[in-house]
């Protein structure tokens, strides 16, 4: 696939927490303009130094010699957000399963929206080594996870959002459900994810009986359990076409409540939130965001292969430094981007591990391009 193609093309990689962050920072920042004293219960956790230098919890993070510096990043506001697995409620330590970076031109307004494999195989950091990429969180909570992005993709990213699935839940009742088609089988598997996501969320759900095919109002528990569907035909690529119709129907009824209406939601959703964005930078982006137009999502890595390194079943990024050039292109539009010495290091040693190098890239390119078929109606069948 050639660059300017895959511009036009997104990724099935599209989680619910994506959109759910991107309600949350576009139309929930708005939304803080005029209701100021609900931020009072953010999670921040923002640190500067004696220089002025942001630094996040108890320790800096890293970036690769040389980015910050590079001119094409200076015209973009990049933001890290992560959906945590976690049980416990705490937003502090535990498997980063989704990760996503949104990226916005500062010139142009146009926001992408990038999706890191949680399965990736990078230097994770700290005790994790190289590891899955959702285990940096993990391991060493936004500082670790923020310095596991730049180190291994060339960014300088500082900002973050954290979020669990209990706020999509949260959301989908604050905005009185939604409503979709399944089959008979999806009905079975979500009643089924229904004991743990209401146990998870201590919210309640009423059971679908008989598990038929049909139309449904789902609650918040509901949907958020058809969108962890993956037990039916087409495994984790069908259930991210189930969490992509999940998207369109909050995104719908946000759409019909209006901005006056979510502020009120609003209220309800940032308490279980956590940033390091101060309430000058929010209300700076809330200010901008009828200019802010989502022109893309994709996944990382953008060509890859599947692999066994010891313990681990991993997505293997086939080379990740040629992923890494693919991605200064996609986001900044850098057509001949050097990636680090550090980068270099690190892809040579996955190489090393994975036996996946440079005379590989063809048939990843093809098996990656089989695992993520274009976005959209038509290709989710539905």
């Amino acid at each position: 696939m050639t660059r300017k193609n895959r511009k036009k093309r997104g990724s099935t990689i599209t989680f619910v927490v994506e959109v759910l962050v991107l309600l949350i920072l576009i139309a929930g920042i708005f939304a803080y303009a005029k209701v100021r004293e609900s931020f009072e219960n953010f999670q921040s956790s923002e640190i500067r130094n004696e220089e002025g230098a942001l630094e996040v919890e108890e320790g800096s993070v890293e970036i690769n010699e040389g980015v910050i510096e590079d001119k094409h990043l200076s015209g973009y506001r990049n933001i890290a957000v992560v959906g945590l697995d976690t049980r416990s409620g705490s937003l502090n330590y535990a498997n980063s399963d989704t990760m996503i970076i949104v990226s916005i031109n500062n010139d142009t307004q146009e926001a992408r929206l990038l999706s890191i494999f949680r399965d990736t195989y990078l230097d994770a950091g700290g005790e994790s080594g190289y590891n899955k990429a959702n285990d940096a969180y993990n391991r060493g909570s936004s500082t670790q996870f923020l310095s596991m992005v730049n180190r291994n993709l060339d960014l300088a990213i500082t900002d973050y959002i954290v979020v669990d699935f209990n706020a999509v839940a949260t959301l989908v009742d604050e905005l009185g459900g939604v409503t979709i088609t399944m089959t008979a089988d999806e009905v079975t598997h979500m009643n089924n994810y229904c004991v743990e996501t209401s146990k998870v969320t201590g919210k309640s759900y009423q059971r679908i009986e008989p598990e038929v095919d049909g139309t449904y109002t789902l609650n918040g528990v509901q949907a958020t359990s058809y969108a962890r569907i993956r037990a039916t035909a087409g495994n984790d690529f069908k259930r991210t076409a189930r969490q992509r119709l999940v998207i369109e129907k909050i995104t719908e009824k946000v759409k019909k409540k209006g901005v006056a209406n979510f502020s009120k939601i609003a209220e309800t959703v940032f308490p279980l939130v956590r940033t390091n964005l101060s309430k000058s930078e929010i209300v700076k982006l809330g200010s901008q965001m009828f200019n802010y137009n989502i022109v893309d999502t994709a996944g990382f890595p953008f060509v890859f292969t599947f692999a066994d390194i010891g313990k681990l079943d991993c997505v293997v990024p086939v080379t990740l430094y040629e992923n890494v050039i693919e991605l200064h292109y996609w986001l900044f539009d850098d057509d001949d981007y050097t990636p680090s010495a550090q980068v270099r290091e690190i892809s040579d040693h996955i190489t090393e591990k994975s036996g996946y190098g440079e005379d590989y890239i063809e048939k990843a390119r093809a098996i990656a391009e089989e695992q993520n078929p274009d976005t959209g109606s038509e290709a989710d069948g539905r």
